[in-house]
């Protein structure tokens, strides 16, 4: 008998974009319905690098401690371009996080779905969508045994979207090139060149009878283990990666020695970049990748679909309840597909420099590029682009601070001291008064929290409102600015003003 289920937004997908949307959704007051095709959770190391950013974010919701719980234990080392041999140094970004986080994927969709689940959204497994259709009032999604009705459809079921298929939705970009396999594995034994902890990403990889590979060591006897091997011929993605293949690659590159002992899981990859022309069809919007992929450089994935998420969450709850100002669910597509756009178009030139059988031009761009990072605003700069700490969005406020993110400063409040990112574990935008420049009595919304504070540090404004996604909306220096643009700014971009 078919199951008919209401619900305002139906999720498709419960890895760590839709996982994180859910989440978004659920402390909004937004009722939520996940549909995962897969019967149970891989633990599969996969995408499992937060980049510092990525880790703001979280912490803003309280989800940085117990994903920290997690992680893989490591030396404390900057993440990386192209896996060239300089690290990159994003203490120049006044961030808290200045080191990549690695954690298995597993784990991070664990964590995401106990805090979904627990404010009340519902994750369905093994459903696999097979109709989509779409009015002017919802969105009709059939699956195994069931009919879900929403308001809206947010597709994050990956690079092969079976949502953006029965759309018949291009993905335009250009096909991979080169073909690799991902496994965790464990070793039985290990000989002297199989890395001991994680490092930066160039002390991991290695070359060896004609395979490249790159073995990250995750505890005990437990490794990811990455590899290719030059004019390899394609195989079929979902061909099985045999013990043979891997034995094979370990060996010609770390040695005799070094000895398979099992599998935990394995899977087909290549260097694809592909992006939808529009992230929004009506009442369906994608992200994470089914939205975009691209080359695996540089850990970006997961933190591209989990930062989709935080741009995506607050607005579609805001459009589900009616509060949104006109344009403010177009703004997810116009503010992340640059961004996403920018991702593709450095994995691409990462790909060129880490090709691991370079031409001699291609070594020739390798060293000027290792001595272009080694000088201060070299490396500054892609800091902040490969640890999301640079992202700024283009909004339409006037102050120079608007559009960015702000360091997790410490406040003072009447409560005590406490810190920046302690103040949107709600979910809400935040109006942060420093100078006493908020008149009082001012009629905000309900999900705008007014927080008045000092702050020993110059961040550069008298008053700044930040978007529930943490980045700022708007700015002012003095009160006079309060009275002219508050409310104005507050209507256009956040919510209805009461």
């Amino acid at each position: 008998m078919l199951a008919e289920i209401e619900t305002e937004v139906v999720i498709v997908g419960a890895g760590p974009a839709g996982l994180m949307l859910a989440c978004e959704l659920a402390l909004a007051g937004v009722e939520t319905l996940v549909l995962e095709k897969l019967p149970g959770r891989i633990e599969q190391v996969k995408g499992g690098a937060i980049q510092p950013r990525t880790a703001e974010l979280l912490e803003l919701r309280g989800l940085l401690e117990p994903l920290l719980r997690r992680a893989v234990p490591s030396d404390p080392v900057g993440g990386h371009f192209a896996a060239l041999p300089v690290p990159l140094d994003c203490t120049p970004w006044q961030t808290r996080h200045p080191f990549p986080i690695a954690i298995p994927q597993w784990g991070i969709e664990e964590v995401l779905e106990e805090r979904a689940t627990a404010g009340g959204a519902r994750v369905v497994r093994g459903t696999a969508v097979s109709g989509v259709e779409q009015d002017h009032n919802g969105v009709t999604v059939a699956g195994d045994g069931l009919r879900v009705r929403a308001r809206y459809l947010a597709a994050c079921d990956g690079g092969h979207s079976t949502v953006r298929k029965l759309l018949g939705l291009p993905f335009p970009g250009r096909p991979g090139t080169h073909q690799a396999v991902l496994a965790d594995i464990r070793l039985s034994a290990v000989s002297s060149l199989v890395p001991r902890q994680l490092g930066h990403m160039s002390t991991l990889t290695r070359q060896g009878g004609g395979h490249w590979a790159m073995l990250a060591p995750l505890g005990g006897d437990r490794y990811r283990f990455t590899f290719g091997r030059a004019g390899q011929e394609d195989t079929g993605r979902d061909t099985p990666v045999t013990h043979e293949e891997i034995t094979t690659a370990l060996r010609a590159v770390y040695g005799e020695e070094t000895t398979l002992g099992a599998v935990d899981n394995s899977s087909r990859f290549t260097d694809a970049t592909r992006q939808l022309e529009h992230y929004r069809a009506g009442r369906v919007l994608f992200a994470g990748d089914a939205a975009h992929i691209h080359p695996p450089l540089g850990g970006q994935g997961l933190n591209l679909g989990i930062q989709d998420a935080f741009n995506l969450g607050w607005k579609l709850a805001t459009a589900v309840q009616d509060r949104a100002p006109s344009g403010l669910l177009d703004s997810y597509h116009a503010e992340r597909h640059p961004i996403g756009a920018q991702v593709l178009h450095h994995t691409s030139a990462q790909r060129v420099l880490a090709d691991p059988h370079p031409s001699e031009d291609v070594s020739a761009l390798r060293d000027i590029f290792i001595d272009l990072l080694r000088l201060p605003d070299a490396n500054r700069h892609l800091a902040g682009l490969m640890s999301g700490l640079s992202l700024r969005y283009e909004l339409s406020g006037e102050h120079p601070l608007t559009g960015q993110r702000m360091p997790d400063v410490d406040l003072v409040t009447q409560a005590g001291p406490t810190r920046l990112s302690a103040l949107f574990g709600s979910g809400h935008a935040v109006l942060l008064d420093l100078a006493g420049v908020v008149p009082a009595g001012l009629p905000l919304p309900a999900r705008v929290d007014l927080v008045r504070a000092t702050c020993a540090d110059d961040v550069g404004a008298a008053a700044l409102l930040f978007r529930p996604d943490g980045y700022l909306c708007w700015a002012a220096d003095n009160s006079a600015a309060c009275d002219e643009t508050l409310l104005a700014t507050i209507a256009g971009d956040l919510t209805e003003v009461p």
